[in-house]
């Protein structure tokens, strides 16, 4: 069996031939090109989520940050007020034993004036007698 073919017969085949080969290219290529912007579309989402989680983690760090700073201010304001205080309201060791040790000494010499006051006392009312 032989098959003969005219030069038209042949290049139409061979044109059919590319123009197939080149559709079917061209719908892989789009298949692929479809699936990759699917693909980058999912990422974009991902993403976009996770930065949007970030952002809101990254908000609240801040938010506590800023409590966690204006509590640190309230005490150092507070331990402020209390070292500005302190003096007026506290008495130091050396300087109570040092009062008490005065009031202790006016104590002594009342004590012994009223023991000479006793003594003259009992020796002006043996000389009466």
């Amino acid at each position: 069996m032989q098959i003969t073919l005219d030069l038209w017969h042949l290049i139409s085949l061979l044109i059919t031939v590319l123009g197939a080969s080149a559709a079917g290219g061209k719908l892989l290529l789009a298949q692929t090109q479809r699936h990759l912007d699917h693909r980058f579309d999912v990422q974009e989402k991902a993403r976009s989520d996770n930065h949007d989680a970030l952002s809101g983690r990254l908000d609240r760090m801040e938010s506590v940050a800023r409590e966690e700073m204006d509590n640190w201010r309230r005490i150092e304001r507070d331990l402020l007020a209390l070292k500005a205080d302190m003096p007026l309201h506290y008495v130091r060791r050396e300087d109570y034993i040092r009062g008490q040790s005065v009031i202790e000494a006016k104590l002594d010499a009342l004590g012994s004036k009223l023991e000479a006051a006793q003594l003259r006392a009992v020796g002006a009312s043996d000389a009466k007698h």
